[in-house]
Order: structure tokens, then sequence, then C-alpha cells
């Protein structure tokens, strides 16, 4: 049995006006996931009106603590003291918040006493993942 590490976070959603709203959001981390983590956002805190989730790599939250990090939909860096910045770019547009760095810290430190980073690929069952995708592929 995996054990599953979530941990609700205040998110501040940052809306192109002088103004933020804050909302809970949820990061969560499975190791038999090992590479990814989830953050979550409620129905009301998004433009569909339905519950969010944006999966991206571990490495890219921890990176962007220190400095800017990540190229495609998910962007992390950063902001003022002890503040990280998320982006997310859709098609529909950006979506920015920023949470505490210690809750992410905090988030991070949690599932490395899980995995390890670097130690992601013994966690990785290939022939699940192999099964899955052979039968997804019918």
């Amino acid at each position: 049995m995996s054990t599953v590490i979530e941990q609700a976070v205040r998110a501040r959603l940052v809306a192109s006006a002088p103004r933020t709203e804050s909302v809970a959001a949820t990061l969560r981390y499975d190791p038999g996931h090992p590479f990814a983590v989830q953050m979550g956002f409620p129905a009301r805190a998004t433009l569909e009106g339905v519950d969010v989730s944006w999966e991206f790599a571990r490495e890219l939250l921890a990176a962007g603590l220190d400095g800017p990090a990540g190229l495609g939909d998910v962007r992390v860096r950063p902001y003022g003291y002890d503040r990280t910045v998320v982006e997310f770019h859709a098609q529909e547009g950006v979506a920015m918040v920023h949470i505490r760095s210690s809750e992410v810290r905090r988030f991070l430190r949690r599932t490395q006493h899980l995995v390890p980073a670097g130690c992601e690929h013994e966690f990785l069952d290939l022939d699940q993942d192999l099964t899955e995708l052979l039968r997804d592929a019918h």
C-alpha cells in the first residue's frame, strides 16, 4: 500500500487587477508517480467552475524555490520574502498563485522522506506501467 502525501496550502490567486484572492489549494504527492507532484484547486477558484489539478515535476517545484524554473505550462519562482509564485499557462490564459515558501519546503521535505531526490527510478513499477500502456492502446 502506497502512502500519499496531501497538504493543504493557502494560495493567493493573483488577478490582473491590483487585488488577490485567497483560495484553498492542495499539494499532493504519490510515490507511485515519484517524479510528479499535483496542485489542486477547488471549483470556486477556476474559470470552469470545476475542481482542477495540475501535475508537474517535483524537481521543478524544488528548483523554483531558489530561482526561476520551468519553460512550459508550469513555471515556478521565488517572490519576495517567503513567497513562491507558481504560474499555470493554458490556452485560456495564465493563472498565477502565491504560496508561502515555508509551506512548499515543508511539503517537499515530507516527499523526500518517502522518495529521496535522485531515487525516483527505484519506485517506478515499470511492469505495471507497461501493462497499463498496452491496455490503453487497445
